[in-house]
């Protein structure tokens, strides 16, 4: 599951035109963003998820990416500015997290436009720390 909600307003979103590397704290996990080829499937495309999911980088999402909840919380340490504005359904569910912070986004609706390094933390309670074997059904 993943991509969009058709319920709520789509967020504007720039996409990088440039490399640039996103940085996942605490473990310091650094992958270099190719514009050519954003990940894709969980969130938005080239959200800050999708590109954890497709570097091994966990971070919980209990709906799968559509905006439906505020599991895939984190905070933008660095870069925030070149992120998309956060539309009001994100912040409507940023409201039911805990520790929100001013720096606080939902990684699946959280696109960096590549201006610039980003550094992520993804808080201690929203680490998925489950292994689930893939499923063929």
């Amino acid at each position: 599951m993943g991509g969009t909600n058709p319920y709520i307003e789509q967020p504007e979103i720039t996409f990088p035109t440039q490399r640039y590397k996103l940085t996942f704290l605490p473990d310091g996990t650094t992958v270099e963003i190719d514009p050519e080829a954003l990940p894709e499937g969980t969130g938005q495309p080239g959200s800050i998820l999708a590109i954890a999911r497709a570097h091994g980088v966990d971070i919980d999402h209990a709906c799968g990416g559509v905006c439906a909840c505020s599991t895939c919380h984190i905070y933008v340490k660095q870069g925030l500015e070149t992120c998309n504005e956060a539309t009001d359904a994100e912040e409507d569910q940023l409201d039911n997290a805990r520790g929100l912070e001013p720096t606080s986004r939902l990684s699946c609706q959280c696109v960096p436009d590549g201006t610039k390094d980003v550094v992520v933390e993804i808080p201690s309670w929203n680490r998925n720390m489950v292994k689930e074997a893939d499923h063929d059904h």
